[in-house]
């Protein structure tokens, strides 16, 4: 993907920021202006606070990182970026992006929530399209964010050789994308697909990439198949996936418990992040303290609009 120019923030400001409370709905934006490619996007952002998925978002144009920090004494110096998913249409922000947020927050881990850019939606529900297109602007600002927290490291107090990328379903796509498509610098430390990866075309596959770790539900029946072929891809290429296939739990699963065995993908990816290094201070897949919230992060003369809905 082309490089473009990256968004730049005064280090001054980004700490007096820092140390301010949280307050509504600022954060800092991927790209200084427009983000490359959807120039010319009308549509406009709308928030759904209360579906069975929690809180989901579509006609994202403007995409954005939050950022949820542990205390100083607690951070463990590893960062993770969560790409939520919603087939590239919407994205599910709770279920597969603020809930996993909060619980690697309270284990000493930055997390690092994309919003990344949605494709107008026009119906209900996914509608059948090309996922390489549809998908092209989530994996730019997946890279795009990578880049974002390198640059800010200190300020976050992560390590910029410690900074990962998790995705769930389209999510994952963005992840995979970051992984694979991304110039060797410029790729995660590591990198976990949750229920998803290449929905379209699969990317050529390197040798000696960064840890992958990748999980899914056998009863799945949309993205089994893509996390297999990834699987295999990465194996063949040379790379060795720590695979975790699950009996049962369909697709979507997140972080919502089911009484199936997918349930303990977290403990699994937890105990998975404390074989690299990152030392989480528990993995219980609980939930993090109520009032446990986002860093607010943002240049006010950069921060969006108040989402609707």
């Amino acid at each position: 993907m082309a490089a473009t120019p990256r968004a730049l923030f005064p280090l001054s400001l980004l700490a007096t920021l820092l140390s301010a409370p949280a307050a509504g709905a600022q954060t800092v934006p991927i790209w200084a202006g427009a983000a490359p490619g959807s120039e010319h996007w009308n549509q406009k952002e709308t928030t759904y606070p209360k579906t069975p998925l929690g809180e989901v978002v579509i006609n994202v144009v403007r995409p954005t990182l939050t950022a949820y920090l542990p205390p100083r004494g607690k951070a463990t110096g590893t960062g993770i970026i969560i790409a939520p998913g919603g087939g590239f249409v919407a994205l599910a922000m709770d279920l597969e992006a603020r809930d996993l947020a909060r619980w690697l927050q309270a284990r000493g881990v930055a997390a690092f929530v994309l919003k990344y850019r949605t494709i107008e939606k026009l119906q209900p529900g996914i509608p059948r399209m090309d996922m390489d297109t549809a998908g092209r602007y989530g994996i730019a600002d997946g890279i795009e964010a990578l880049a974002v927290v390198r640059r800010h490291a200190s300020e976050w107090h992560v390590a910029p050789d410690r900074v990962g990328i998790i995705g769930f379903s389209a999510g994952a796509m963005v992840a995979s994308g970051a992984l694979l498509e991304a110039p060797a610098a410029g790729r995660p430390s590591f990198a976990a697909m949750i229920y998803g990866g290449p929905f379209g075309e699969m990317p050529k596959v390197a040798s000696g990439l960064p840890p992958t770790f990748l999980a899914w539900a056998a009863d799945d029946s949309i993205a089994a198949g893509t996390e297999g072929r990834l699987r295999d891809a990465l194996v063949a290429a040379g790379n060795q996936p720590d695979v975790h296939g699950y009996t049962s739990g369909g697709h979507g699963f997140g972080t919502r418990k089911q009484g199936t065995d997918s349930d303990r993908w977290m403990a699994d990816f937890g105990l998975w992040l404390t074989g690299l290094g990152a030392e989480p201070t528990g993995i219980a897949p609980t939930r993090a303290p109520a009032g446990t919230e986002a860093t607010v992060i943002a240049p006010p003369s950069e921060a969006p609009a108040p989402s609707s809905g």
